[in-house]
């Protein structure tokens, strides 16, 4: 094989209907260009010998026997070879509807897409299926390639017909394919090299067209997109670390981090060992920085410059595949996995569920069932950092957890409207709410014997309101101070009434209690310890959880359990 020189590489997915020859393309492939071992080719002969069958190309892809045996591709397979131009990671995904997971799975990492229709077969549901899957995902550079052209006696005539039905259905996902390469891969006819018995058609080989494919600008050009990974403590320094998904950072570069918004500077850029020391890194690097202002920073936000910022709200309109086993529903809790950040989300609305077949639409409905395409609106429980897909895959691509299986995902095609947080309700003073949970009254259960909670209240308190200081099972001291640690506010309560809602960045400690949003006595006595229990607070992960809540909370300071005989609901 030729020696490469300055190599870059390109990801294609492979996709088509089962049995469309689309494992034999690629096999053939890199049957002919001595890409496979000779091991790996007399390995696929003897089990073809053993089993009865004659050799296929396509078996060079099979990873096990047992999916020899079988006779179908079950999972995403990444194959590289190369040409005189470049290296090529080649994702073989399924054609068979119930693997469509992991098809979507592999194409999502491909830059172009190579779709194989059957010319004697011609154009199937799955061909449909799989088209828009790729427009969902946003693959723009698509090469249709109609195998088995042997079995149509290579017809000018079939070639056409096919291109023409295949054309118009791609026309409304908005597809311009570079163009359509028919092939006969079990007789190699127009892979390497263009074929004497298809003379009619002008266009390029498969080999040829993979090199004429135009690599996307390079993501170092892109807008910086560094999502936090974590942060760790080491001597005096918090480093920040994570992968640049897009973009370069350097020394000095006033960054912003989101979504709230915090501006600083890069200080340093850190290094293990001397020959990785460097004041530049770039897309596709890990990294770690420390920034010069000491902001409680945390896996999730995205450090962006302040000139190409990402957008954020707390919802977003998106297009969405599921493939959970229950029906994808409102009014019901699922985590949204977005870059590094986890957040609870639900499904505010659905537009349209969408037959990927077809392009018909149903709307008014009111689930998302098992392989259904559907145009959503999603809500988080608070506001996340963003991209539309269109410009950045890795910021607008999520994944749904339902329970504990990753049951869909989709990719952002608008930002919607902040939406207003119903929790957040019981103080409100102009912008700045807080959630009312000190209200919440605690009951023994004699006939559960469980500890449960009934809801907040239902009324809005507001600078100057007097508030309930006492209930069933809690009563405050006339003069207090609520941290609302969760929504980033204070409520100040002077003789009952409350003084001021400010920002929890400003507030001050002033002698007076302590409570959390819930109720519970902060153990702080001074302006020292209150800046030492923020800051415990803001590191906070679920593993120091409990240590936390033990050393600065007190339940029984001003609330208590009541005994009940009635169901009440958590």
């Amino acid at each position: 094989m030729a020696q490469i020189e300055n190599i870059d590489r390109l990801k294609i997915v492979v996709v088509g209907h089962v049995d469309h020859g689309k494992s034999t393309v690629i096999g053939r492939l890199l049957y002919d260009t001595h890409s496979l071992p000779q091991g790996t080719i007399d390995k696929v002969k003897r089990i073809a010998k053993e089993t009865g069958k004659p050799f296929e190309y396509a078996y060079l892809l099979d990873a096990f026997e047992e999916e020899q045996k079988q006779g179908i591709t079950i999972d995403t397979t990444q194959i590289q070879f190369q040409t005189k131009k470049r290296e090529y990671v080649i994702i073989d995904a399924p054609g068979h509807k119930e693997f469509l997971k992991n098809m979507i799975s592999g194409a999502a990492n491909a830059e172009a897409a190579f779709l194989i229709i059957d010319a004697k077969e011609g154009v199937q549901e799955q061909s449909k299926r799989h088209a828009y899957i790729l427009s969902l995902i946003g693959i723009k550079k698509v090469y249709v390639v109609l195998n088995k052209m042997d079995l149509v006696e290579y017809s000018k005539e079939v070639y056409d017909s096919v291109k023409k039905e295949m054309g118009e259905f791609l026309d409304t996902l908005n597809i311009k394919p570079i163009d359509y390469i028919p092939i006969s891969a079990y007789y190699g006819e127009n892979i390497l090299e263009k074929s004497d018995k298809l003379d009619w058609f002008a266009g390029n080989s498969v080999i040829e067209a993979m090199d004429s494919i135009e690599k996307e600008k390079g993501l170092d050009k892109k807008p910086l997109r560094l999502p936090i990974q974590d942060v760790y403590k080491f001597d005096d320094r918090r480093i920040i670390a994570g992968r640049i998904e897009a973009g370069t950072l350097r020394e000095g570069d006033k960054i912003t981090i989101y979504p709230e918004g915090k501006k600083t500077t890069v200080k340093t850029i850190e290094y293990w060992a001397d020959r990785d020391n460097t004041d530049v890194v770039t897309a596709g690097q890990s990294v770690g920085i420390t920034v010069s202002d000491e902001f409680f920073n945390k896996r999730g936000e995205v450090i962006a410059l302040e000139e190409s910022k990402p957008l954020v709200s707390n919802s977003f309109r998106a297009s969405i595949f599921w493939m959970g086993k229950n029906n994808l529903v409102k009014d019901k809790k699922y985590k949204i996995k977005l870059a590094t950040q986890e957040i609870e989300g639900e499904l505010e609305e659905i537009i349209k569920v969408i037959d990927a077949s077809s392009l018909d639409s149903s709307e008014q409905v009111q689930k998302v069932a098992l392989n259904d395409v559907a145009e959503v609106i999603i809500t988080t429980k608070e506001p996340v950092a963003f991209d539309l897909f269109s410009q950045s895959q890795v910021t607008g691509r999520f994944v749904i957890v339902d329970g504990y299986d990753v049951a869909g995902g989709g990719i952002i095609t608008q930002a919607e409207e902040e939406k207003e947080n119903k929790a957040l309700e019981t103080f409100r003073n102009g912008k700045l709410k807080a959630r009312g949970d000190i209200f919440e009254e605690f009951y023994y259960n004699v006939e559960q014997f469980a500890v449960n909670k009934t809801g907040v209240s239902s009324n809005t308190y507001t600078v100057g309101d007097a508030i309930p200081l006492k209930g069933e099972s809690y009563e405050y001291p006339e003069n207090f101070d609520i941290l609302e640690l969760r929504d980033k506010v204070a409520i100040q309560i002077r003789e009952g009434k409350i003084a001021d809602i400010i920002p929890l960045n400003e507030y001050r400690y002033a002698g007076h209690p302590i409570t959390n949003g819930r109720g519970f006595a902060v153990k702080v006595n001074a302006e020292e310890e209150l800046n030492q229990f923020l800051q415990e607070y803001q590191e906070l992960d679920e593993r120091r959880e409990v240590a936390f809540l033990n050393k600065w909370m007190r339940f029984d300071t001003y609330r208590w359990v009541v005994f009940h005989n009635n169901y009440w609901v958590i």
